[in-house]
């Protein structure tokens, strides 16, 4: 049968698109940056402000534009590559899955989330794997669990449960993680936002307790240290008392390491630097291996059994794709002891720029593990300039306000590697201030 008139005129549409695509060929080796950001200008949201490079390559620590240049990657993908850019181990992991079954949706068994659920449950503690795909899905469904706890075991009054979050919190940008948001550029245009979220200071004990003695209060949701917010470490002893406090008010205890898990701080979890255990731990980002979005949330049974068959779900979340690359990244990060690896080079890293990066430009050089910002004088140099010199010096990093810049590269540098990227960086901000 002849195509209709509506789908020959599709055909005809589609062929246009094809050859418009290959005007400027982000695979080719003719096009150039400039070409490529000004495609993606033209077709692509612009919800976000790249710096302005476009790489194509990626090794280790280790990153090419399409014009050759190597940097060094100081940001990993939000910490997504802890194991480096094109870990052997995890992107041979993915082929073999790839080729072998990538997706069933779990309305079905496979092989391989069984496998994946008694490795990480065993790993970090916990009775029970909650598999998703992103962190903000992770972190949401963390929410949605503690309300369902509450109103189970809690007995909160139906529709009154309330979420206790840290001011400068950042989980994402769906609805549910702006409604959280204290950050304007976040949340506004986006109303109305979710009821029952309410925000008090971070590191703040005596605001949390007071927040606490909310009956109607089920779960307290903080990252350990602030990513977004800039790299904010707590006082000594805030997580071992918000652990107390959460014990006390009868309150689940969400801990959002996305961000800080997973090696980053020099730590397995950033919580263990206090030895202290979350009743909800939230991981995501590098538990992909960098090359496929997993997240996870961990509970005992005492809290997941509370969800039943068909009250949450998600598409892809646990697929045997994702579970064989997340087993793969686990083992990386245990066999090369990158935890180790990132607790004795950030030291290196912090004490080193404190001695050697200029007073006048530095007010601070803050974080732990390879999880560090440098805090600049607003009158003497701007984030963002810095990071566009660092980019000419051989360095990539991303400001996360006009005065902080998050510095966080790779797990698997070595000191070698560390040397040469802090002179970029001592150079680059020591210049500023000429």
């Amino acid at each position: 049968m002849l195509p209709s008139t509506r789908s020959r005129k599709l055909i005809v549409c589609l062929k246009e698109c094809v050859k418009s695509t290959k005007k400027i060929a982000p695979y080719s080796t003719a096009a150039t940056s400039k070409a490529i950001i000004e495609q993606e200008s033209k077709y692509a949201a612009h919800n976000y402000h790249p710096l302005p490079v476009v790489l194509s390559k990626g090794e280790g620590v280790f990153v090419w534009d399409v014009e050759g240049k190597r940097y060094f990657d100081y940001l990993s993908g939000y910490s997504a590559n802890n194991f480096g850019h094109c870990h052997p181990k995890i992107v041979k992991t993915l082929q073999d899955q790839a080729g072998v079954l990538h997706h069933t949706s779990r309305a079905f068994h496979s092989n391989v989330l069984g496998e994946f659920s008694e490795m990480i449950t065993k790993l970090f503690g916990y009775d029970k794997l909650l598999p998703m795909n992103t962190g903000v899905e992770a972190d949401d469904s963390a929410c949605k669990l503690a309300r369902k706890w509450g109103y189970r075991k809690k007995n909160i009054p139906k529709d009154e449960a309330k979420t206790i979050f840290a001011i400068d919190n950042f989980w994402g940008r769906s609805l549910a993680a702006i409604s959280a948001s204290t950050d304007p550029s976040s949340y506004e245009g986006y109303g109305p936002y979710m009821p029952g979220f309410i925000c008090i200071p971070y590191d703040d004990l005596v605001a949390l307790e007071e927040a606490l003695k909310d009956p109607t209060v089920c779960a307290f949701m903080v990252e350990p240290i602030q990513g977004e917010a800039g790299i904010r470490v707590p006082s000594e002893g805030y997580l071992t008392g918000v652990r107390k406090l959460c014990t006390k008010y009868n309150v689940l205890w969400i801990a959002d390491e996305i961000q800080t898990g997973l090696g980053r701080t020099g730590k397995r979890l950033a919580v263990d630097y206090e030895n202290v255990r979350p009743d909800i731990l939230v991981l995501g980002k590098a538990l992909g291996g960098g090359v496929y979005p997993v997240s996870a949330c961990l509970a005992d049974d005492r809290v997941m059994l509370v969800m039943e068959p068909g009250t949450h779900g998600s598409t892809f979340g646990g697929n045997p794709l994702g579970s064989k690359v997340a087993m793969a990244a686990l083992e990386v990060l245990e066999e090369e002891k990158l935890a180790e690896n990132a607790f004795q080079m950030g030291e290196i890293f912090r004490n080193t720029l404190r001695e050697r990066l200029n007073k006048e430009v530095v007010r601070e050089v803050r974080g732990k593990g390879l999880l560090n910002a440098i805090v600049i004088d607003g009158k003497m140099a701007d984030a963002w300039n810095l990071c566009l010199q660092m980019k000419e010096n051989g360095l990539i990093a991303k400001h996360t306000h006009d005065d902080i810049i998050r510095l966080a590269p790779p797990l698997v540098i070595n000191s070698e590697q560390l040397e040469e990227s802090m002179d970029i960086i001592v150079k680059t901000f020591n210049n500023a201030a000429k």
